[in-house]
């Protein structure tokens, strides 16, 4: 469907049309202009993304949607969840599993013609559904929680302490533990990975002043 989704404020960016798949035709991507000097959901998303995203330089064109290898799998495409952005369709984004299907793998910003670090936009948006309290599968938000307790206790992941705990959290997991079984073995003996926790790094006092300091960064 074709929709007309509103102005970019601050952003001075023109009209765009797009179509935006997956919206109920029920969810209008028009919204109404946010109390003067309050900024706008885009704005707030760019502000918060380290460095300078170039959010707001989006063309519509798919490019990102197109080269993710984990598209099959969102209910809405990069490009479309930017376009909701822009319409301030708050819960509707924080609310998509968008954002936790994404796996880190950097080729939609390589590719965006805009130079766009939607990566990035992508870590920032998880943030705020956990903020909210709104994340729809608890699954990737706990294996990261569990993946940062490990390496602020030791500076490094523990794998199978991981997998582990993972699976402890979410049973339903475990299921496939049978069929992972070979890969585990495989892991203990062949890479000499082991199965007690390991060392803790020198210097962790600094990592973990790193750590801190970035949250004081994202915080001000």
């Amino acid at each position: 469907m074709m929709r007309e989704y509103g102005r970019a404020h601050d952003f001075r960016l023109p009209r765009l049309c797009c179509f935006v798949e997956n919206v109920p035709m029920s969810q209008s991507l028009s919204v109404a202009d946010p109390p003067h000097g309050t900024p706008t959901l885009m704005q707030e998303v760019a502000l918060r993304t380290p460095g300078n995203s170039r959010l707001e330089m989006c063309i519509q064109c798919g490019t990102c949607g197109g080269s993710c290898p984990s598209a099959s799998a969102m209910d809405h495409t990069p490009r479309a969840i930017f376009a909701m952005l822009r319409a301030g369709m708050r819960e509707e984004v924080l609310r998509s599993n968008t954002p936790w299907m994404c796996v880190s793998c950097y080729y939609c910003t390589v590719r965006c013609p805009q130079q766009i670090h939607i990566t990035d936009v992508m870590y920032t948006l998880k943030n705020m559904a956990l903020e909210a309290g709104i994340v729809p599968d608890r699954t990737a938000s706990d294996f990261s929680q569990i993946f940062i307790r490990y390496v602020k206790s030791f500076g490094r992941s523990f794998e199978i302490g991981l997998a582990g705990i993972q699976n402890l959290v979410h049973p339903r997991l475990a299921r496939r533990l049978p069929a992972m079984l070979p890969v585990a073995v495989g892991m203990l003996l062949k890479r000499g990975m082991s199965p007690l926790p390991p060392r803790r790094i020198r210097g962790l006092a600094d990592l973990r002043k790193i750590i801190q300091h970035a949250k004081e960064l994202e915080a001000a």
